[in-house]
């Protein structure tokens, strides 16, 4: 039997400073394959190249990756900075209307840091353009230097609402995640609920209110180790129930209209 499809998307990349790509981390796609039990398809995160329209149709949940670029600050009525960085206008174009059409539908999504923050600013909200500049806040970037794995280790805790979603998940209140992001949420968009926070109240936990599907997203990066950390796992085995009762449930639709 066919795997379900996650639709992982990608980042625009340069190789070697010239060659323009669309890359995915390899643990992305791992995750989705070996924890959430589905199909991993690097999406091209370009108006010019998909819709979508045709992701939603081809494509059963999706994956909102993190990235280097950050959302584009007129998405949320705000004038670019310096501090607000590089950014993606081409993803932004497809991601922020793809998360309110699955929200519209019901079909699943799990996002990751710039996804995080894209499900944000797509509902609405807005974000801060550098959190380690904000008064008693800690530096949430990625440490310069240092092997992979000391990058990605686990740095600080995150404070569950209790009788939450991600409470119920975890089995826990309190649970230590990485960290490896820039910007985070300003003001959250319209029916987003913030269940996690990190020590110096940075959010980092969220879901749609009143979503018919899996909309969880989290501010670090629970792709790192998914198989065997004891966060990410549930997260990822969630999310991928999510994806097969989205494609099953689909799979019965076509099968009742034929």
């Amino acid at each position: 039997m066919a795997r379900p499809i996650v639709g992982i998307i990608g980042n625009s990349f340069l190789i070697n400073d010239q060659y323009p790509a669309h890359a995915g981390g390899t643990m992305n796609s791992e995750a989705v394959s070996e924890v959430s039990g589905c199909l991993p398809l690097l999406i091209p995160a370009d108006p010019r190249l998909v819709s979508v329209e045709e992701l939603m149709e081809t494509c059963d949940g999706f994956l909102l990756t993190g990235g280097r670029p950050n959302v584009h600050p007129e998405e949320y009525g705000e004038s670019w900075t310096e501090a607000h960085g590089a950014y993606d206008r081409a993803r932004d174009a497809i991601t922020l209307p793809l998360v309110r059409a699955c929200v519209a539908r019901g079909q699943p999504f799990l996002g990751i840091c710039r996804g995080f923050q894209e499900v944000n600013v797509a509902m609405g909200g807005t974000l801060y353009p550098e959190i380690r500049d904000l008064p008693g806040r800690m530096n949430h970037r990625m440490p310069p230097d240092g092997t992979l794995e000391e990058k990605f280790e686990l740095r600080h805790t995150v404070t569950l609402q209790e009788g939450g979603v991600f409470h119920q998940l975890f089995g826990s209140t309190e649970v230590m995640t990485n960290t490896l992001h820039g910007q985070g949420i300003k003001t959250p968009g319209a029916r987003i609920v913030i269940e996690g926070h990190a020590p110096d109240g940075t959010p980092e936990a969220i879901h749609v209110e009143g979503a018919k599907g899996f909309t969880l997203s989290v501010q670090w990066h629970p792709e790192w180790d998914a198989a065997n950390d004891p966060v990410s796992r549930p997260l990822f085995v969630a999310f991928g129930d999510a994806v097969r009762a989205w494609a099953a449930e689909a799979s019965g639709s076509l099968r009742r209209s034929a």
